[in-house]
């Protein structure tokens, strides 16, 4: 039988929605920390196969979700490029900066990232040998702008100003930093697909900052040449793409870049989605995270409503952005008996 996750990625309108959680292997559950604990660092345990590919089971044997997702980072694709890459307890990533047009050329060529990034592949070969069968592997990456963002500002910012700078700054080196992700980004998820990855994601986490014609050259035009470069590569494979915070912008996403599904954050309603957005094919999402710290009853009755909505159509149920860490794990179990049984 076609796994869950597969045949909502196919278009299929299934009574009850697959279920996963983007962030599901993560600091919210105790048997993630001691894991990390274990690898001594959190690049050590991207790092490391045995382990990576342990955090990504846990949430499968806790919860029962139709898929996992690869433990891995965004980031690790610009350090396979060159930049140097660290996190600081309780701050999050850091990495050198891209600010010229210098820097960008200095960078690896994509064909190089592979090196480095071999142990996330084995990784995934470990997972697909120990997935329960009924279980999706789904691989990612990030997508092209907001890896950019994080590689000319050294670290997350909260409107991104660096990169817009830069580009406007100097378009044509910002254009030739995108392009330098973009092919990276292609071989990474490619070598995802052969090492075992059934569906993979590209998380665009700052598409929302990206208006007008930016939004079509930065956000849609990478998104479309990843997918259709994944396509003739792997035939069949299905791409779900997340624009977050796109708004309008969700409408014809899919269609302009090839998507087989797009995640919603819950800045948009599952109402609104399923009249302008699950019309064009599968959708995913988008409960509020904030639920799996409150719960009670307004967790079962949104994650219920948003299940109902969406229901006319292809739908992957999930969050509308990742878990945080101080979410309760009981409440992503109300989330699933709840969505199950709507």
């Amino acid at each position: 039988m076609t796994k869950l996750l597969l045949r909502a990625l196919a278009g299929e309108t299934l009574p009850t929605p697959p279920i996963w959680m983007m962030r599901q292997a993560g600091r919210y559950l105790p048997e993630y920390r001691a894991t990390r604990e274990k690898a001594g660092d959190f690049l050590s345990l991207c790092y490391s196969p045995e382990l990576a590919a342990e955090v990504t089971l846990q949430p499968i044997r806790r919860f029962g979700f139709d898929a996992a997702i690869l433990f891995a980072d965004i980031l690790l694709v610009p350090q396979a490029l060159g930049a140097d890459l660290w996190f600081v307890t309780g701050e999050g990533p850091r990495l050198s900066t891209i600010t010229s047009r210098a820097q960008v050329e200095a960078l690896k060529s994509a064909g190089a990232i592979h090196e480095r990034l071999s142990p996330i592949y084995e990784t995934i070969r470990i997972l697909a040998r120990e997935l329960p069968r009924e279980t999706a592997l789904i691989g990612f990456a990030g997508a092209p702008w907001t890896v950019a963002t994080y590689m000319i500002a050294g670290r997350g910012t909260p409107d991104q100003g660096p990169a817009h700078a830069f580009k406007a700054a100097d378009r044509t080196a910002f254009s030739a930093l995108i392009e330098r992700i973009t092919e990276a980004t292609i071989l990474y998820l490619s070598a995802q697909i052969e090492a075992g990855a059934e569906a993979v994601k590209l998380f665009d986490s700052w598409a929302g900052s990206l208006k007008g014609a930016d939004f079509d050259d930065f956000a849609i035009a990478p998104a479309r040449r990843i997918i259709a470069a994944l396509k003739e590569r792997h035939p069949g494979i299905p791409v779900i793409a997340f624009p977050r915070e796109a708004g309008e912008r969700y409408i014809g996403f899919a269609k302009a870049t090839g998507a087989d599904c797009v995640a919603l954050d819950n800045s948009v309603s599952a109402e609104w989605a399923a009249g302008h957005v699950q019309t064009g094919g599968c959708v995913q999402g988008n409960l509020d995270p904030r639920h799996m710290v409150t719960g009670g009853p307004e967790l079962e009755a949104e994650a219920q409503r948003i299940t109902r909505a969406l229901r006319g159509g292809p739908h992957i149920f999930n969050l509308g952005h990742g878990i945080t860490p101080d979410a309760d794990p009981d409440n992503v179990a109300r989330m699933i008996e709840a969505v199950r049984s709507a």
